[in-house]
């Protein structure tokens, strides 16, 4: 039987656009090239939108 919802679902394609940060393990955040958290430049969390974390389905089982 077939899932409902994967009637619907669709891979999502890889984007051209390079984000401005990376993510570091340690910290556990996305970090600016000169080292501040992503989070602390308003301007470019306006320009880029929503940010999504896989983080939470790779360390829990109930997410």
């Amino acid at each position: 039987m077939r899932p409902f919802t994967l009637n619907y679902a669709r891979p999502s394609g890889q984007s051209a656009a390079v984000p401005p940060y990376h993510f570091d393990v340690s910290l556990q955040l996305n970090v600016l090239p000169d080292g501040r958290p992503a989070v602390s430049d308003r301007a470019l969390l306006m320009a880029t939108g929503t940010t999504t974390s896989t983080a939470g389905s790779q360390t829990h089982f109930d997410d």
